[in-house]
């Protein structure tokens, strides 16, 4: 039985990152609120209803897989960083969340794993866009920074400094993407978890 349990269980999370693989090809900017190369896409909604129903393990594995398959089908343009930007987002959201609602599988227990994550998120977004991934970007990738603020400064007047960009841009921008993701998965959650149950 726990073998057979654990084919069901690798087969959900190949599924649900399939799922969002798919959800990923659809992808738009924010750009009222953010450059226009911070895309925002609603992949993280199957990632969190595969962290809520089989655990926030099986959400690392299938953010990771997702990342994998988009990698094979779409290649990257940003020498893996944007990709790997994407698995850290992603798990900075899914991670606490789903252990949060593991522990407290309630409608409560749900709201607040949501805003953890979201809160997660944001603040990993806002360390990790300063200290690692701006930084890749220019170094690794070679994006001009000066190309990067002046993105910001288009939106924001004020942005004049990598600080500035992460704590205006970067944190709206999490903040809209963690909010919309949790109201959809909140809205589609207990018709799909049955489905991964099973």
């Amino acid at each position: 039985m726990s073998s057979e349990n654990s084919i069901k269980t690798l087969a959900k999370i190949a599924i649900m990152a399939a799922v969002a693989v798919v959800i990923m090809l659809v992808s738009f900017p924010l750009p009222s609120i953010a450059p226009s190369f911070y895309k925002l896409d609603f992949s993280e909604v199957a990632v969190l209803i595969g962290s809520f129903a089989l655990g926030p393990l099986a959400g690392i594995a299938i953010e990771a897989l997702k990342v994998l398959l988009n990698l094979v089908f779409n290649g990257t343009n940003t020498a893996f960083i944007g990709e790997f930007a994407n698995f850290l987002m992603g798990c900075a959201l899914v991670v606490p969340a789903g252990f949060i609602y593991q522990k407290n599988r309630t409608r409560k227990g749900a709201v607040i794993s949501i805003v953890v994550g979201i809160i997660s998120m944001v603040i990993a977004g806002d360390l990790l866009n300063y200290f690692l991934l701006i930084p890749a970007y220019v170094s690794i990738a070679h994006f001009p920074l000066e190309a990067i603020i002046a993105a910001g400064t288009k939106i924001f007047p004020f942005i004049n400094s990598t600080l500035s960009l992460v704590l205006v841009c970067v944190t709206l921008f999490n903040l809209v993407k963690g909010i919309l993701v949790g109201i959809i998965t909140a809205l589609v959650y207990k018709r799909v978890s049955p489905l991964l149950k099973k």
